[in-house]
């Protein structure tokens, strides 16, 4: 397992072996092992699968408040995405910036987004599987988010964004203007 991190260092791109031959492959996608040697002490208790028919299906930008926030670890098992993650701890030094990654099936890459990030992606192909593991149970009353359009994150996604498929849900989350963040930084 290789861990490295992004221009915004707590979000890390984790990249594992394929040890394959006639039959196909195996890989090893998680061990707390490896996580712990690495300085990423967590405990998942959920996995969400998520499929997408289309490409350009946009997801997010979603978070769960403290104190149930989601720290999440998050794979495509088939097709490729564009993932997102935005720095919402206050005090960071990368506060309101974001991080991009491109995960999909071919490259075999993982994004850990930890805790104190809104997280999103766009699908850039049809049949796009993601499966993401997540460190605290879902609380329907603590989920929030961020638009994805969001004129002072002015996220690049790469996109036509004329072509996207977005839920009613994600079109109607605040502006980050209109947004006072629960998260704060904390220094290692």
């Amino acid at each position: 397992m290789k861990i490295d991190p992004l221009k915004i260092p707590d979000v890390q791109c984790i990249s594992t072996t394929k040890h394959g031959d006639s039959r196909g492959f195996f890989s090893e996608i998680y061990a707390q092992r490896g996580f712990q040697e690495a300085g990423l002490d967590c405990t998942f208790v959920q996995d969400n699968y998520s499929f997408s028919a289309d490409a350009g299906v946009l997801r997010g930008l979603h978070f769960q408040k403290p104190p149930h926030a989601q720290g999440k670890l998050i794979r495509v098992l088939s097709g490729s995405i564009l993932d997102i993650a935005v720095d919402l701890r206050v005090g960071s030094p990368w506060y309101g910036e974001y991080v991009t990654a491109e995960l999909s099936a071919k490259n075999w890459q993982q994004l850990w987004v930890p805790t104190g990030f809104a997280h999103g992606y766009v699908t850039r192909e049809q049949n796009t599987a993601v499966l993401y593991k997540v460190t605290d149970f879902y609380y329907p009353d603590l989920e929030s988010g961020l638009r994805w359009d969001d004129s002072v994150l002015n996220i690049d996604w790469d996109v036509d964004k004329t072509n996207l498929t977005i839920s009613e849900k994600d079109k109607h989350l605040p502006s980050s203007t209109d947004f006072q963040s629960p998260f704060v930084y904390q220094r290692p």
